[in-house]
């Protein structure tokens, strides 16, 4: 990775991408430090410590660097542009039209998908600034109230939410790509130095020996996980193709062999996403009542079933991502028209004949990577929680650079650097044809 950056800091061309994602992570760094007018950030940062762990809040506060718990510009994030393209997507494999616009639509078909999920974008921002003035002004803590107070908190939100999509797009048109998971990786990553500087307080401040051994067993298991995630993320199953020879005029086509690469972890984080959206919903629902696991009667009782910490809530996760894994592999990937583009191509799997026992072989083998990628993702996910629920001293800090965060680091990451070494290779190409 580090040899990948030094060389294409040699080329002027990727040198001023590289300069120009610096830039615009700046500014996003900036904007996360900017508050918005009319909130106490004193006391929202107080309320958010005490509940942001078991709620899906703590998951929003993560991917924006903790603007969403100092009630800074860019509080949203990018998150409203992720849900509107994980919606867009869905939408895309329901509604005819939709899915007509993707598959032939061409170059314009792709440009309206944008601007739908752009739109989508500013009406989610909206729907989440509002809550997140409702929960301002249930819990006291604006500095100012009334409709003008209400109205440029939520402007605000939302400007800044849509500011930081053209940020994204901004990085991908004229940056390194990958421009909205670039913000994201900035978003996680800005909470790291703050989390390893608590742990050195910790440590240094008379810690017992098993708080040292509990930190270093965590940073060992952090970088297993990061050796595990490299390996499951380039890791795929490839099915052998063979290719019939067809002669047309004089020349003769096909007749080579090649495969058909099946990701191990095909959905990426997203099931991760949704089952913690799902299982954090009853401490979300009581959060906007007021209510935790601490409360006293039925909510208190209800609240400490689904905490973090719980057995029922740990099955529970367990099993959403292992649904969610199999939802997302099955619209994403289809093998009978897999199938049937092989057949029209006059391409066949060795051992198995074109149509319905070809479709049939690439189902079952969807199905087994795709459990194996389920419960990677599960592996990944509940070890910070478990680690969390067996060390007091752990809680917070692991899950803070571990889990579904460290996923997305990592996964970025490679991203970023295939696809600067994908520009270096053609200008190498480029080079050597001039």
């Amino acid at each position: 990775m580090l040899q990948t950056l030094k060389n294409a800091w040699k080329v002027e061309e990727l040198r001023k991408k590289l300069l120009f994602t610096l830039f615009v992570i700046l500014l996003f760094r900036v904007g996360n430090a900017i508050p918005v007018p009319n909130i106490d950030r004193a006391l929202l940062s107080q309320y958010f410590t005490s509940s942001l762990n078991n709620t899906i809040l703590g998951l929003y506060n993560v991917m924006s660097g903790s603007a969403f718990q100092y009630g800074t510009v860019f509080a949203l994030s990018i998150q409203p542009y992720i849900n509107a393209s994980i919606i867009i997507q869905l939408l895309t494999i329901a509604i005819p039209a939709l899915e007509r616009l993707s598959k032939e639509g061409g170059e314009e078909g792709k440009k309206k998908l944008e601007n739908i999920t752009r739109y989508s974008t500013v009406a989610i921002a909206l729907l989440q600034a509002y809550g997140y003035y409702v929960i301002l002004s249930t819990n006291n803590l604006m500095s100012n109230t009334g409709v003008w107070p209400a109205i440029v908190i939520v402007a605000t939100l939302v400007a800044g939410s849509c500011l930081v999509m053209w940020m994204g797009e901004q990085i991908t048109e004229f940056g390194i790509g990958n421009g909205i998971s670039v913000i994201l990786f900035a978003g996680i990553i800005a909470r790291v130095p703050n989390t390893f500087v608590n742990m050195i307080n910790t440590l240094f401040s008379g810690a017992k020996w098993t708080v040292w051994l509990t930190y270093a067993l965590m940073i060992l298991g952090g970088l297993a996980m990061i050796v595990l995630i490299v390996i499951v993320t380039n890791a795929e199953r490839r099915i052998p193709v063979v290719y019939a020879k067809r002669v047309v005029g004089r020349k003769v086509y096909g007749g080579q062999n090649t495969h058909l690469p099946l990701k191990v972890n095909m959905s990426g984080v997203l099931p991760v996403i949704f089952a913690s959206s799902i299982a954090s919903l009853p401490a979300t629902v009581g959060m906007f009542f007021g209510k935790t696991s601490e409360s006293a009667g039925g909510w208190g009782t209800f609240l400490k079933l689904f905490d973090q910490t719980s057995v029922l809530y740990m099955v529970l996760y367990f099993l959403l991502i292992i649904f969610f894994s199999y939802f997302y592999s099955t619209i994403q990937f289809n093998p009978i028209e897999v199938s049937n583009n092989l057949m029209k191509n006059g391409g066949y799997i060795p051992g198995f004949r074109p149509g319905k026992p070809t479709s049939a072989f690439i189902s079952k083998v969807l199905n087994k990577v795709t459990l194996f990628g389920a419960i990677y993702l599960a592996i990944i996910a509940l070890v910070p929680l478990i680690v969390g629920a067996i060390s007091q001293t752990a809680r917070g800090t692991g899950i803070s650079i571990g889990g579904t965060s460290l996923i997305i680091v990592v996964g970025v990451a490679l991203e970023t650097v295939r696809a600067l070494e994908a520009q270096l290779i053609m200008r190498n190409y480029k080079g050597f044809l001039e």
